[in-house]
């Protein structure tokens, strides 16, 4: 299942998701369990993003049952799992302890908010392109590049500058209550227990996605 991740690593518009990694003293399982999902859901991005670009510049026929699925999985796990824990956890917790850092989380749960409106426009534009073809499909590739621009910077954001405030200012009763959060669910992407559906929905996008991003037909 880790497959789909290869394609990260010679993504350039990913080459400034590398945040810092924590002290080695600190240990905090809530943090690599958030780091692992949004690599994770940047190897989605990266997918949909390749897909459309390979549909734009080569001709390549649109696979729908796999831009369906990878909608699907942003739509499902992120959406309704990963960000409102990140809410009601990690943020709840930060605000709480350092005031400072308000304004940043704000921003931070408005997108959260504001990802569900994001993922029906994904949703939308693929339906258009599906029904209507290729007179479709730059709105429905501006969409894909808008999402995925949006998301990574999202996820930049709370990876270099929520995290190092986290480190400094939660406590360890903190951190207890943020590690129980996250470790009662995982991303099947990394092969961790995160329910059956889970794991068939990225198994069947590894297996429809062709060469870099799964193992599916070269097309």
């Amino acid at each position: 299942m880790r497959i789909v991740c290869c394609a990260l690593r010679s993504n350039t518009r990913l080459g400034a998701f590398a945040p810092a990694l924590l002290p080695k003293e600190l240990t905090v399982e809530a943090i690599r369990i958030i780091r692992e999902e949004h690599r994770s859901l940047a190897a989605v991005l990266h997918g949909m993003v390749y897909l459309v670009r390979e549909i734009r510049d080569r001709g390549a026929r649109p696979d729908f049952a796999l831009l369906g699925a990878m909608i699907y999985y942003i739509d499902t796990f992120p959406e309704r799992l990963h960000h409102p824990k990140e809410d009601k956890y990690l943020f709840r917790l930060l605000r709480m302890r350092h005031a400072e850092a308000v304004p940043l989380l704000e921003r931070l749960e408005q997108e959260h908010r504001a990802g569900a409106g994001k993922i029906r426009a994904l949703e939308q534009a693929l339906a258009r392109f599906q029904q209507g073809g290729f007179n479709e499909f730059s709105a429905f590739a501006t969409t894909v590049d808008a999402y995925a621009d949006f998301h990574w910077e999202h996820m930049r954001a709370e990876e270099n500058e929520v995290f190092p405030l986290a480190e400094k200012y939660l406590t360890a009763g903190d951190w207890e209550a943020i590690d129980a959060a996250f470790t009662d669910h995982r991303d099947p992407l990394f092969g961790s227990a995160a329910g059956q559906a889970y794991e068939e929905l990225f198994r069947r996008i590894v297996n429809l996605a062709p060469p870099p991003i799964g193992v599916g037909p070269v097309r």
